[in-house]
C-alpha cells in the first residue's frame, strides 16, 4: 500500500526549515494567516497555489509533492547504524548548514533593507530641511 504524501505537512515542514513564518508566506500569497494555517493541514494542494508556494520557498513543486519524511529519516538511520562513515578512517566535515546560509542571507538582506530605510529618512529630513529653508 503506497503511503499518500501530506502536501500540507511538507509545506509547514519547508517554511519552518527556511525560518519563515506563516504571516510572511500568507502576505507574499495575498493571503491571511489563517489561510496559511489552514492550507498547511491539507492532504493535496490546488496546482497554482503550490506552484506559488513552492516559487516564493525557492524550493521545487515535485518536492513538497514527493517529500516523505519517513523514508528519509530511514536512509538516514540505515547510513548511520552501517557505520558507512565510521571505518573510512576519515571524519566528515561540514563547513556551513544549508539552513544556517539561508538564514544568514535573510539576514543580510533584511539589514540591508534597514539601512536603505535609514538612507530613506535621512534623505527626507535633508529634504524637509531644504523646502523650509525656501
Amino acid at each position: 500500500m503506497e503511503k499518500t504524501i501530506h502536501q500540507g505537512r511538507n509545506v509547514k515542514r519547508f517554511r519552518e526549515m527556511l525560518g519563515i513564518k506563516q504571516d510572511v508566506l500568507a502576505s507574499s500569497l495575498g493571503l491571511s494567516q489563517q489561510a496559511v494555517s489552514s492550507l498547511e493541514q491539507r492532504e493535496q494542494i490546488d496546482e497554482k497555489i503550490l506552484v506559488d508556494v513552492a516559487a516564493f520557498l525557492k524550493v521545487p513543486v515535485e518536492a513538497i509533492k514527493s517529500f516523505d519524511e519517513e523514508k528519509a529519516v530511514n536512509i538516514i538511520s540505515n547510513t548511520f547504524n552501517q557505520g558507512s562513515f565510521l571505518n573510512t578512517g576519515n571524519t566528515p566535515t561540514f563547513n556551513v548548514n544549508p539552513i544556517e546560509q539561508l538564514i544568514q542571507l535573510h539576514e543580510e538582506k533584511i539589514a540591508l533593507y534597514e539601512r536603505m530605510l535609514q538612507e530613506k529618512e535621512s534623505m527626507m529630513q535633508r529634504l524637509e530641511g531644504l523646502l523650509k529653508a525656501k
